[in-house]
């Protein structure tokens, strides 16, 4: 979007990631201070539209400019990538929460690849019969699991560089979230060569939001604004 001369694009990061890809133009990074500060930021730079691109499970800041957007009239569209579906050959268990994914652990595997990211490790912390590989972008915060390795590194992931990491690390199970999209999608298809189970993570409620699942569709909504 930045990349466009006729719009004026501030890109707002959450500041999740300690060294982010930053993106092209102009960019703050930080929270709003909820949906008033959102809304307040809104009127003050007279924003004209908002284009929600954050990650499926930032559902705070979504619910944050769904209400924002509506305070002030500013026009809002939700950008998000489909999710996964599982197809011929994959052993899902989809599930709520980390929590429910925790728990659903039992009996199918004791080497697990948990690739949910740094938050909600806690409900996986006393699982001490269970072996993790925990790969995130950042060192995670504690508490974590006593019998675990941490894994930093950053996507696009590969078919052979994730197949090379489940043997290495002789992995039984994986752990994530349905984030969609193909930047992450590597291990899915390792899993399934491997026929391995896949713990999954179902999506938050779509918001209730316009909303498209390509920068494609985003650029024809804001050119007929």
């Amino acid at each position: 979007l930045a990349g466009q001369p006729e719009l004026e694009v501030v890109s707002s990061l959450a500041g999740r990631v300690r060294t982010p890809v930053m993106p092209v133009g102009e960019a703050r990074v930080g929270g709003f201070g909820g949906p008033d500060g959102l809304a307040e930021w809104l009127r003050a730079e007279h924003v004209d539209a908002v284009v929600d691109a954050t990650h499926p499970f930032a559902a705070n800041i979504t619910d944050s400019a769904v209400s924002a957007c509506g305070r002030t009239g500013v026009a809002l569209l939700v950008l998000r990538r489909p999710g996964w579906h599982p197809g011929p050959g994959d052993d899902w268990h989809l599930v709520p929460t980390l929590a429910a994914a925790a728990t659903t652990l039992e009996g199918l595997g004791e080497r697990v690849f948990l690739t949910t990211g740094r938050s909600g490790l806690a409900a996986f912390a006393a699982l001490d019969r269970y072996w993790f590989l925990i790969r995130t972008v950042d060192p995670p915060d504690p508490p974590l699991p006593n019998r675990s390795r941490v894994l930093l590194d950053r996507g696009p992931f590969t078919v052979d560089g994730e197949r090379e990491v489940f043997l290495a690390h002789r992995i039984q199970v994986l752990v994530t979230k349905d984030s969609g999209g193909a930047m992450t999608a590597a291990k899915l298809v390792v899993a399934r060569e491997l026929g391995l189970p896949v713990v999954v993570q179902a999506r938050p409620p779509a918001p209730d939001a316009r909303t498209v699942a390509t920068v494609e569709d985003a650029m024809s909504w804001l050119a007929a604004l």
